[in-house]
């Protein structure tokens, strides 16, 4: 079979000399390199990973996420990148880990790869080894500011654990990109790395707003402590509509024994977990989105979180935490209205405030699409895959 003039690379070695080289004999630009992210979930609704995946496969990587097997997990959703889950005897605690990680390293050192990419501190361990031990270029991609997160700092052998680990492996990752500007200032003054910024934004479609005739309010994402549910259950005593809830988590429970407490149980209608098709029915129909954090860590107050764009994408004004990165983008586009001090008078004031007002509230809606043009994944895939050609 012959080959075409431009299935050759050139080079001068010297001058006055041209070499012809087959792609073929060289490999040159035939097989494009290997990445391998690591989460600590069962993948189907890690929306932010089946994001970064999907835009790194379209641009011409071969990626591979890797997670764990629950004994509840369902089948996966084939997706335009490989899939991987490890099995694990132990579902939380200690022990989950431990294996996990064990697990993940052998995998991750005879796995043909280029790229090894840990997505927080709880999969760093396993892709630092392995990495050094294969000479392969190692990325991190930080969610979050994992040793401030409320349930480690609550802790104090955990937050011990996890800040030796965070000081042990994050300045050997000097690529990296994280969710917000907060972020990357903090990981700077801590480990000394310069990490990118790419923003979960949600990715951007046609959107169709329609007729809300049951002006209901919506939260969601994980049902965790510290996401305000002692005090928006008991604001809903005083709001006369209804607030569903989208999601499980750490505090679900106590969250429906709020409901029960507060006598709102007609009010505030639990869903469990959604999956994100269904999820996006609830979020166009919804009429106020909810965003809320406790001050409890430092994660919590420079976090920038993914409801906040999926409300913005689908036209929804939200009730939102004042911290500075919704401050940012809300002094550039107001799509929220901010509160400092979320207590159930507060929020049952704001809420009140976007239920009666008309005017205020098609301005916040109005702001919401012209944002959705400046934030979203179109723009923040492009930093992605250029921090990827930094490799």
């Amino acid at each position: 079979m012959g080959i075409g003039t431009n299935e050759y690379i050139y080079f001068n070695p010297r001058p006055g000399r041209t070499i012809a080289v087959s792609k073929y004999l060289c490999g040159l630009q035939m097989k494009p390199k290997r990445i391998v992210c690591t989460v600590t979930n069962d993948l189907n609704y890690d929306q932010r990973m089946i994001r970064i995946c999907t835009s790194l496969a379209g641009a011409g990587y071969d990626v591979t996420l890797v997670g764990f097997r629950k004994k509840t997990s369902k089948p996966l959703v084939k997706r335009p990148f490989r899939q991987v889950r490890l099995p694990i005897i132990v579902e939380q605690g200690k022990l989950m880990y431990f294996h996990y990680w064990l697990n993940l390293f052998f995998f991750l050192l005879f796995r043909k790869a280029d790229i090894l990419c840990a997505i927080d501190l709880d999969t760093i361990l396993p892709v630092y080894y392995a990495s050094k031990l294969r000479g392969r270029k190692r990325v991190y991609d930080a969610h979050e500011i994992f040793t401030d997160l409320k349930e480690v700092i609550s802790r104090p052998a955990v937050h011990k654990m996890w800040t030796w680990i965070g000081n042990h492996t994050v300045p050997h990752f000097p690529v990296g990109y994280t969710i917000g500007e907060c972020y990357a200032d903090e990981f700077r003054k801590r480990y000394g790395v310069n990490y990118g910024v790419v923003r979960n934004a949600t990715v951007l479609k046609p959107v169709m707003i329609p007729e809300k005739k049951e002006h209901f309010i919506l939260y969601q994402g994980w049902v965790n402590v510290g996401r305000c549910f002692e005090q928006l259950i008991p604001a809903m005593q005083f709001i006369d509509a209804k607030l569903i809830v989208c999601g499980e988590g750490n505090f679900y429970a106590q969250a429906k024994e709020l409901a029960h407490q507060y006598k709102v149980e007609d009010k505030v209608i639990f869903k469990g977990y959604v999956p994100p098709a269904q999820l996006s029915d609830y979020t166009i129909d919804a009429y106020i989105g909810i965003t809320l954090f406790e001050d409890t860590s430092l994660s919590n107050r420079l976090s920038l979180a993914n409801r906040f764009f999926d409300y913005m994408h689908y036209g929804v004004p939200q009730l939102c935490i004042k911290y500075p990165e919704y401050e940012c983008i809300n002094g550039q586009f107001e799509v929220a209205q901010l509160i400092a001090d979320p207590t159930p008078e507060t929020i049952a004031a704001a809420l009140n405030k976007m239920l009666s007002d008309d005017e205020y509230y098609a301005r916040l809606q109005q702001n919401c699409l012209l944002a959705r043009e400046t934030y979203c994944w179109q723009e923040e895939e492009k930093k992605l895959v250029e921090i990827y050609k930094q490799l």
